[in-house]
């Protein structure tokens, strides 16, 4: 029991702003959000997701480099690119059949995917060598 508690104590002090932008995401999704003022743009609620997921996996390629020493492959693939898709699916199923406003659109997967791969692109060109300057300019 204690090393599940160190483990999870560690992830949570690793990628707070992710857990708290999962927390909104999930709350954005199943909540019954009345009243919707927003302007009347040609798909953009795929444009919202895109967003939305690029961003979620922007910060936990931004997490995970700056709280880790060293870079594995696998978990950084598995955690910001696979399991986020993953999410995405479980999320669209939950709107399905645990809420009466919402449905399914597997369209909002596919985009939620795209600003995933996306977030994956950046991640490697940009956020990495950003999040490794800052933790050398740290050791300074």
């Amino acid at each position: 029991m204690t090393a599940l508690y160190r483990r999870i104590h560690n992830t949570l002090g690793r990628y707070p702003l992710s857990l708290v932008i999962i927390a909104i995401i999930l709350y954005l999704s199943l909540a019954n959000i009345s009243g919707n003022n927003l302007p009347n743009i040609s798909n953009l609620d795929k444009i919202a997701h895109f967003c939305m997921y690029a961003g979620f996996c922007s910060v936990l390629w931004f997490e995970y480099h700056k709280s880790h020493k060293r870079v594995n492959t696998a978990k950084v693939i598995s955690g910001a690119v696979i399991a986020p898709i993953i999410f995405s699916g479980a999320i669209e199923i939950a709107q399905s059949t645990l809420t009466e406003n919402r449905s399914a659109d597997w369209y909002d997967l596919l985009f939620n995917a795209l600003g995933t791969l996306f977030a994956a692109i950046i991640g490697v060109f940009f956020i990495r060598p950003f999040a490794l300057r800052i933790k050398e300019s740290k050791k300074r």
